[in-house]
């Protein structure tokens, strides 16, 4: 994969630390309101489910002598609950990221593929079965499905490898979201980087937040048709319903933590460059400030957001009806430091890179009141903030799949 170390730091982190220029891609995590990056790697916490990873990382640190060079854990939860989390602490850790320089590269058009797994007539028919599923008609296990989320991927190959310094400077011009890059176990050069603008949870001492997103349509260079898009979302009976969900989900999870908890009635619009969303910020008071990070991301994850509701049901119904290993999209990318604070973001708007190839991922939330085709549109409208960064358009995107 063509990725220079680290060109993003100095001759000296913020820590007084120097970068290790052998290091693979590094760990980085850099949004509006702080950065962490993680070079090299100094220990693994072992492969752990959701269910057991607090246990795992409390016996990481426990080990962990205080003057150890371990100091911070970075990595992400995979969706599948029952998958192994990827979490390591970094040889050396930084607090600011210069973005790359946005290098000149781009996939070449005429020699990329772009192929739609499942292809968009596909992904549609699953909609549809989704929301038969929704209308409770018997089938055994659904009756109580009020939400699910779909997801369908794309398969970018390019000619030669893939310039991820230049993918991740192109996201990061988006002021809105937190960019984010996290090597993957396995082959060295697989990578995870994305974009996310939806916080899962950030825990500092007492405070805990989180900020979910749901419900979602595209924007448009044209200011009134942006306007209208914005107007109607806010609008739409269908997508607060949907975004309703998540608040409550995640309000009832989060109540036994806390010993004050608080949300607004009513969502509000958040933008990015790409799409429109309904959004909530959530804020708490911990009953007890020893309360891990980690055991509210796990608490948490999935949350309707990226797979529905009830959980178990829309679990179920994901893995009737999508033929797609997530992997750690619509899982969490985030940071945990000894004292248990840290920040974790929903893993949407990414891709997987390794060398030549990009898989990206979008989803959408299906409820009662779901249309097939507008489902495939509001994915086609999320792979937008990847596929600009990679400069290519989805082939067979949906205005042109739909006849």
């Amino acid at each position: 994969m063509a990725v220079t170390a680290m060109p993003a730091l100095s001759d000296h982190d913020s820590d007084g630390v120097d970068p290790d220029p052998g290091a693979a891609t590094p760990f980085i995590l850099s949004g509006p309101d702080e950065t962490r990056v993680g070079v090299g790697v100094a220990a693994l916490v072992a492969p752990t489910p959701a269910e057991r990873l607090n246990d795992a990382v409390a016996a990481f640190w426990a080990s962990q002598t205080p003057g150890a060079s371990a100091q911070l854990l970075v990595g992400a939860l995979p969706f599948d609950r029952a998958a192994p989390a990827h979490l390591y602490a970094p040889r050396t850790v930084a607090h600011a990221w210069p973005a790359p320089a946005d290098a000149a590269w781009r996939a070449a058009p005429g020699n990329t593929s772009s192929a739609a797994e499942p292809p968009p007539a596909a992904y549609a028919e699953a909609v549809q079965s989704a929301l038969a599923l929704l209308e409770n008609d018997g089938v055994r296990g659904h009756a109580n499905l009020l939400k699910v989320v779909l997801a369908r991927s794309l398969l970018v190959t390019a000619p030669v490898a893939i310039d991820t310094n230049a993918v991740l400077a192109r996201l990061a011009r988006d002021p809105s979201v937190t960019t984010y890059a996290l090597p993957l176990p396995g082959a060295p050069s697989r990578t995870l980087i994305g974009a996310s603008p939806e916080l899962l949870v950030d825990k500092r001492g007492v405070d805990v937040r989180s900020a979910p997103l749901a419900g979602s349509a595209r924007r448009h260079a044209d200011k009134g048709a942006d306007d209208a898009s914005a107007a109607g979302l806010l609008d739409s009976p269908k997508d607060r319903r949907e975004h309703g969900f998540v608040v409550e989900a995640i309000l009832d999870t989060l109540t036994p933590y806390c010993r004050s908890l608080k949300a607004p009635s009513s969502p509000s619009l958040v933008s990015t460059a790409s799409m429109w969303h309904l959004g909530t910020q959530i804020d708490g008071v911990l009953k007890d400030k020893d309360v891990s990070v980690i055991a509210l991301a796990t608490a948490l994850h999935p949350t309707p957001a990226v797979c529905g509701l009830p959980r178990e049901a829309a679990r179920q119904a994901i893995a009737t009806l999508e033929d797609l290993d997530r992997g750690f999209y619509a899982g969490a990318v985030g940071w945990a430091d000894r004292n248990g604070d840290g920040r974790w973001m929903v893993a949407i708007r990414c891709a997987e890179f390794a060398g030549r190839t990009a898989r990206l991922y979008a989803g959408a939330g299906i409820v009662p009141g779901s249309d097939p085709w507008s489902e495939v549109a509001e994915t086609s409208a999320k792979f937008v903030a990847l596929l600009s960064a990679l400069g290519i358009e989805e082939a067979g995107s949906a205005e042109t799949a739909h006849t």
